[in-house]
This record gives structure tokens, C-alpha cells and sequence, in this order.
């Protein structure tokens, strides 16, 4: 999921269970073991004051509930891009969702200070049973009296209707991908050359026998299935509200079935949420009002946080970072997130000189992105400019991820046995690095010894969105460039249209940042894809639709594909539909390591740091939490 803040990365390792993805978010590093004894998703991550409060809902072990009307003050971000859950890709626009809506399942943190995977919605999590042809069916039964935020019914059609529209090709979401694994979604998903549905009456394999009931159809057994369960993108929505387009940025018109309603919106300003009288579980929601202030200025947050006025903002100003953990040692927290900060490449960009002999080398433009990536000192931005607790990437896939055997994942990849991933992040590999970087973009640019600088390159402009954090970055990007001869602008964006933008391609090189929509390196994969809304690189489209030179040989996995000088979807879109139909455990893995290598072998994807997530929460505030996703849960605190 696409991430906006500057809070940082894994200063602690994740332990990620291989079965289900679990997390360990506390400040030692976690064994490098997967736990494959529940079905559930367990994991350890951040609460404020465990010892004595309740951890949401179902228990609610010593929480003081009553009908008192309570208010918060809260800051994650600037106007959202989207509140409408299908089309949300973004962390800031999830944590609002699991306020608004209610899936079949949700994150919640037991009376242990353990996030698990639990029912909402329906009254059980069951296990699939699997069909003659290797299909798995689950059939879940919805609880009674589940109601809209308008005080209509909820029923089994919402949940069909919300999945079908959000996984439909004439919608295009970003995330419509993540309904990849239901049966039928191959023909809900089709488009033409021109990107018109070729199957607009097809329908995911999804039936309600009653008002109550819904029998989903998967194409194999998926071990991260009760995660995208609690994912906004498979939340309900009503089919008659929807129909309005504007729907989701009016209180007027937003309906939504969760704990929350939008009470108002001052857009670029405030989203004030209130309490539902209307959900289901509403006497366990302890927080009568969520005030939602909107700013991406950091220090007007950490103004507000100091003068009392805002109890939790989600990012600090990177220079005042080691003040604020000596003014406040209680109420400034990092912790893990499993995330990656990158940058990544338009890959259409056009990266040679005029008249070069290589301007319609693909393989020219690769080396010369992988040799750029080399000339980053991960260390200096991560001890000098975040100062946050991140560790250097020397991957794609994020650290907390675990492989087949239950090691990390980002451990296993790459080719050298020297180093971990596809960097070596220590000080003399660095300088190695950089070394051969020069080297390599000798042969493709004028290089005069005397100055170190090469005299030829294109100028190139980096996008970030508008935050002194990403701009701290995108300055030291800049001056590294310039000293080896490259001009690098630098244009920045607000939040909302900075994502747009990238998304359309409209770019040569932009800041970015991902993290897991669930635990398991697949999330960090799939979203590569010609057809993913998520492909802000622009793989397999426009020039590089046509491009050729890639190869693919899947047969030691028992998979009938071996192609070689084919395009980027006749070998990576079929590696990841590869990936995702099997399942053989080693096998799997061992061809998601082949995904990343094809990713970073373009150059495209430089990745710079792994996440963590760095805020702060007033003291005063009981109850709360976050997940290693990113999302932050307001509904069971109080103020004491």
C-alpha cells in the first residue's frame, strides 16, 4: 500500500509466519522462524499503556465504556486521495476505512497486546473445503442486525456486489488485482487493446443462497486468504450510494457500516468523525468523536502535538527527530512496519544522449538505472537525513517477510554471496559500489577525467510529494548526482495529485514508498503487473509494451512455460498468475524470488530504506494501536 509519510522503517526485525504472516513489532529483533500453529494472524506490535486498558473489541478486557461522548484529535496525513474503499491505495486513506466500514474479518489486539485476524462482519472465520478440482470454497453467515450507516439492512448481496465492482475492469482500481485469487476473476478482469471489458456481464465466483449467507469460490488454497478479508479493498458498499460517483467525498452522501460516520468535511482542513449509532457493535466503541485534521506540514503538526491541541500525528519533522526523543520519551514512538522507501523509474524514460548507438537498447537503459541505484549511500541517508531507526534496503521485498524455511525472505535474493539482497549496504561495499557504478555509465555517456563528470547526460527531474522529509532526500539525491556530472530537478506535489500523477506515468523519476498489504512477499510482487493500478513504473505499457528480451523458464516448477526474448506480460504477468495458482510451498517461493530478480534487474525500483513507523501519542490516550501495515485504530481509546 502506497506510503505518504516520512515515518521511517524496521528498526526492529518482523517475525512473519509463513501461514498466515505474522509480525513481531517490538524493539528487539524477532527469530528468523515462521509459527505455522494457528490459522489466525498473530503479531506483537505497538500499544499504548497494555496494562491497563481494554484491546478492542470482542474483549475489551478493563476498557471503560459508556455513553459519553468523547473526542480526539488526531493527525495522519492531508487530504486523502479517495475514501471510497475500492479505489483507495494509500495508508493514511485505510486507516480511515477500518474506522468507516466493516469487512467480513478485522485486525484486532486481544487482551494480550496480540493482533490477530478475527471475524466481524460474519460470525466465523471457517476453513475452506476444498473441491475436486482444486478450487476451495468457504461459506461464511453474516451476523445478525448488521445495519448501514442510514439505518438500512446490510445483507450477503452488498459483500457480492462491493467485490464484483471493485475487481471489474470498468472500474480499473488500483487494487481490482487483489480479487485475482476468486474463481471468475480472469473474465471480470479482461480487457481489450484499448482497455474496454471484454466480459462486462462476468461475475466473480461468488453466490448468496440468502440474505445472510455468501459462498465464495477460490481457484486454489490461498494461505493469506482471512487477510484480504480484513483489506479495505474487499469492504462492502451500497450499490444504490455508489451509483453517484462524488459519493465519497460528501457526508451527505457517504454511507458507510463500520463504527464511524463522516459527521463533516472542511476538505483540505478537517474530517470530523462520529460514532455510529448504527453499527452492530457500537456500545464497545469508546471514542465518541474522531477530529481528523489534514496537514502534510510536519512542523504544524508537531506545533499542535506540543500545545496540547492534536493527541497523535503521524510524522515529525526529520530535524527535530532526536530533540523529540529526549522531550518525550513516553510519547514518541517507532516502531516496525513492513515497508520499503524506493525510487522508482518510468521505465519509458528516455535516458541516453541524442544520437547514442544505444538509444533503443532496453538492456542500455537497465544498466544505467542499476548503476545509478549503486551510487546512493543507504547508510548516510538513514543515519544522517531520516535519523528514524530504518535500516539500509538492499532489496525490494521487505525485511519481516519470511522465505519457505522460515528465514528472510530479503536474505535469499540477489546474487552474491557476499551480501544479502542486490546491494551491499556496508561502508567498503558502498564505495565498491560507486567505483564500478562510474564504470558502467562510462560506456554510455562522455566522461571527462580531469572534473570526475560525465558531460552528456540528460537532465532529469525527481517527483516527491510535498514534505521536508522526502524533500531532505530528494536534495541528497541531487547533490550525489551532481557530482558525478547529472542534473536532477526537483519538483514536488501534494499528496493527492503527487499519486495521480505517478500513476499515469507522467514522470521520468518520483519518490515512492510500499508497504505489505499482508504478510507475504507477494503483496510486494503482484503489483508489477501490465494491468495492476499499482504499476506506477509503467511495465508492459506504452514503448515497453513491445519491448522484447525477456525470458522465463518456470518447468523445474512443474509449470509448462519456457520463453526466452518475450515481453514483460508474455513472462512476468505469467510468472505472477504462476505464483499465485500454486500450491507447493518451495515451489512458490522459489518463483517469487524469480519475480524480484526480473524487478530488479531493470533498475527501475531503487530501493533506499525499510520502514518504521515513527509518531507521536499524547499520554493521555488509552486503548490505542497500529498494525504493521501502517493503519492506526482510534475507536476503543479514551482520555484519561
Amino acid at each position: 500500500m502506497k506510503k505518504r509519510l516520512m515515518a521511517a522503517v524496521l528498526a526492529s526485525v518482523l517475525a512473519v509466519s509463513s501461514l498466515a504472516g505474522c509480525g513481531n513489532t517490538g524493539n528487539t529483533p524477532a527469530p528468523e522462524t515462521g509459527d505455522e500453529t494457528s490459522t489466525t494472524t498473530e503479531v506483537q506490535t505497538q500499544v499504548s499503556n497494555p496494562a491497563d486498558e481494554g484491546l478492542g473489541a470482542g474483549s475489551n478486557a478493563g476498557a471503560d465504556v459508556t455513553a459519553e461522548t468523547t473526542e480526539i484529535n488526531v493527525c495522519f496525513g492531508s487530504e486523502p486521495d479517495t475514501l471510497d474503499p475500492a479505489l483507495n491505495s494509500a495508508v493514511d486513506g485505510a486507516t480511515f476505512l477500518v474506522h468507516l466500514f466493516q469487512g467480513l474479518a478485522k485486525w484486532e489486539m486481544n487482551s494480550s497486546g496480540v493482533l490477530e485476524i478475527v471475524a466481524d462482519a460474519a460470525t466465523e472465520l471457517p476453513a475452506g473445503v476444498e473441491n475436486a478440482d482444486g478450487t476451495v470454497t468457504y461459506t461464511y453467515t453474516l451476523r445478525d442486525g448488521l445495519k448501514w450507516s442510514d439505518g438500512s439492512d446490510l445483507t450477503s448481496w452488498d459483500f457480492m456486489y462491493a467485490w464484483n465492482r471493485a475487481a471489474s475492469a470498468a472500474l480499473a482500481a488500483d487494487y481490482g488485482y487483489m480479487f485475482e485469487v476468486i474463481n471468475g476473476y480472469d473474465d471480470v478482469a479482461d480487457i481489450d487493446d484499448d482497455g474496454n471489458p471484454l466480459h462486462p456481464e462476468a461475475k466473480l465466483d461468488v453466490e448468496t443462497p440468502d440474505a445472510k449467507t455468501i459462498v465464495v469460490t477460490l481457484k486454489n488454497d490461498v494461505t493469506y486468504w482471512n487477510e484480504l478479508l480484513a483489506f479495505p479493498t474487499y469492504f462492502p458498499v451500497k450499490e444504490d450510494v455508489v451509483a453517484n460517483e462524488a459519493w465519497a467525498t460528501d457526508p451527505s452522501t457517504y454511507v458507510c457500516n463500520g463504527p464511524y460516520k463522516i459527521a463533516s468535511w472542511d476538505h483540505n482542513s478537517l474530517i470530523k468523525l462520529e460514532k455510529s449509532e448504527n453499527y452492530i457493535d457500537a456500545n464497545d466503541i469508546s471514542m465518541g468523536t474522531i477530529n481528523c485534521y489534514l496537514s502534510d506540514d510536519q512542523n504544524n503538526m508537531l506545533t499542535n502535538f506540543q500545545n496540547g491541541s492534536w493527541q497523535l500525528i503521524d510524522d515529525v519533522p526529520t530535524n527535530e527527530i532526536a530533540s523529540i526523543k529526549s522531550q518525550y520519551p513516553t510519547e514518541f514512538f517507532n516502531v516496525g512496519q513492513l515497508g520499503t522507501y524506493y525510487v522508482c523509474w518510468n521505465v519509458n524514460e528516455d535516458l541516453l544522449p541524442a544520437g547514442s548507438q544505444y538509444a533503443k537498447d532496453e538492456n542500455a537503459k537497465a544498466d544505467i538505472r542499476r548503476a545509478i541505484g549503486l551510487l546512493f549511500d543507504r547508510n548516510y541517508i538513514v543515519e544522517e537525513i531520516a535519523q528514524g531507526g530504518q535500516l539500509p534496503a538492499s532489496s525490494f521485498v521487505s525485511m519481516g517477510l519470511t522465505d519457505a524455511d522460515g528465514s528472510q525472505f530479503y536474505k535469499n535474493c540477489g546474487v552474491s554471496s557476499d551480501y544479502d539482497g542486490y546491494y551491499d549496504t556496508s561502508v567498503n561495499g558502498y564505495e565498491d559500489g560507486f567505483t564500478a557504478a562510474v564504470e558502467a555509465l562510462k560506456v554510455y555517456y562522455d566522461y571527462d577525467e580531469a572534473t570526475g563528470k560525465f558531460t552528456n547526460f540528460p537532465t532529469l527531474t525527481y517527483l516527491y510529494n510535498t514534505s521536508e522529509g522526502h524533500k531532505a532526500i530528494g536534495e541528497y539525491l541531487q547533490s550525489v548526482l551532481a557530482g558525478v556530472g547529472i542534473t536532477m530537478n526537483l519538483e514536488n506535489q501534494e499528496w493527492a495529485t503527487f499519486l495521480n500523477t505517478r500513476k499515469e506515468g507522467d514522470y521520468s523519476i518520483a519518490r515512492n514508498g510500499w508497504l505489505a498489504d499482508y504478510n507475504d512477499p507477494i503483496c510486494f510482487l503482484d503489483m508489477w503487473t501490465t494491468d495492476s493500478g499499482n504499476n506506477d513504473v509503467q511495465f508492459g505499457r506504452g514503448a515497453h509494451a513491445s519491448v522484447k528480451g525477456y525470458s522465463l523458464d518456470l518447468t523445474p516448477y512443474g509449470v509448462d512455460v519456457n520463453v526466452t526474448d518475450a515481453t514483460w506480460s508474455e513472462t512476468y504477468d505469467v510468472l505472477i498468475k504462476a505464483i499465485k495458482s500454486c500450491t507447493d510451498k518451495d515451489s512458490r517461493y522459489k518463483m517469487m524470488h524469480i519475480a524480484e530478480d526480473m524487478l530488479m534487474s531493470t533498475g527501475c525500483i531503487t530501493p533506499l530504506y525499510f520502514y518504521t513507523d515513527m509518531y507521536m501519542l499524547d499520554d493521555s490516550v488509552k486503548g490505542f494501536f497500529s498494525n504493521p501495515l501502517g493503519y492506526k485504530y482510534f475507536m476503543y481509546t479514551t482520555i484519561k
